[in-house]
């Protein structure tokens, strides 16, 4: 007799704990990463989780297995660009300010990535709570709960460079996925490597502090690509964003639990319109066509 629990009734339910595993995953490798910053600092400590998951990922997917075209590379080689300064930035970002809050004011830029290409009135809501919720980060009054400029500067640095790579990740949407994930973090590592042996030195050689950086790669790119993958598979694009949309507040929660970053209201109410904004842009497409833009973080990295 066929089990008729819920785990088995519901083919969503899986690639759904799949999505919310691999935003819980991300957070939680990157508050890991955060504690590696007094070690070798923010420039060390994104070189090991790049070039540690670009190894890592390499031999996962062997990515030789597939032709390239000239083409092919260059697009690869600015994807991958993209992807190096988007994590590089982003950990210099939550050096100074609230992973969250840095979280949130990344969102912006797949955001504006999706709102530069809609044409519905409607989708103007989106583009005010994103202003809201930027206005209630940015430190543009004293009122601002102090947050630091150059964090800021950084955060909105990031959040261009995601929305780079998605640009240029749609134009290799025509690869092996595991192709251009191994790859693109292989052409980022050429970025952020040196970065971050010119800051650490030979300190980022430390066989212990390897094995850290190797526990961040798996944490923060591994699992959340390999959920993320099984997920694609399974779930409507709209149902992927928007749970992907959660990733701010889970961001938040995980820094308040293991760096303890507690947030004032007014930031926790500007990363609730961000997502919000996030949710809306996601939905929005999906009406207008199958294809939504990708949002993803980890499925880039």
């Amino acid at each position: 007799m066929r089990s008729t629990s819920p785990l088995h009734s519901s083919p969503v339910l899986w690639p759904v704990l799949a999505v919310i595993g691999s935003v819980v995953s991300l957070a939680l490798g990157t508050s890991y990463a955060k504690q590696l910053f007094p070690l070798v600092g923010a420039q060390g400590t994104s070189a090991l989780r790049v070039g540690l998951s670009a190894l890592v990922l390499v031999v996962l997917w062997r990515p030789w297995r597939w032709p390239l075209s000239r083409p092919d590379v260059g697009t690869l080689l600015r994807y991958g660009l993209a992807l190096g300064l988007m994590n590089w930035m982003f950990y210099m970002a939550i050096r100074t300010i609230p992973f969250g809050v840095a979280v949130a004011i990344e969102f912006t830029g797949p955001l504006a990535v999706a709102l530069y290409y809609s044409r519905r009135k409607r989708d103007y809501i989106w583009v005010a709570l994103v202003v809201l919720g930027l206005g209630l980060l940015l430190p543009l009054t004293q009122q601002a709960h102090a947050l630091d400029p150059a964090g800021v500067l950084w955060a909105l640095g990031a959040a261009a460079a995601w929305g780079t790579y998605i640009v240029f990740g749609k134009r290799a949407g025509h690869l092996h996925a595991g192709q251009s994930v191994a790859l693109g973090l292989l052409a980022a590592s050429l970025v952020v490597v040196p970065i971050g042996i010119a800051h650490a030195g030979a300190a980022l050689f430390d066989p212990q502090l390897l094995l850290w950086g190797l526990g961040v790669a798996i944490v923060s790119s591994t699992i959340p690509i390999s959920l993320e993958m099984f997920a694609l598979k399974r779930l409507p694009r709209e149902t992927f964003g928007i749970l992907l949309s959660l990733e701010p507040a889970v961001a938040a929660l995980a820094a308040l639990v293991f760096l303890h970053e507690a947030l004032s209201l007014q930031q926790w109410l500007a990363i609730g319109c961000i997502m919000a904004a996030s949710m809306g842009s996601v939905a929005s497409a999906s009406r207008r066509s199958p294809e939504v833009v990708q949002i993803s973080k980890s499925k880039e990295n």
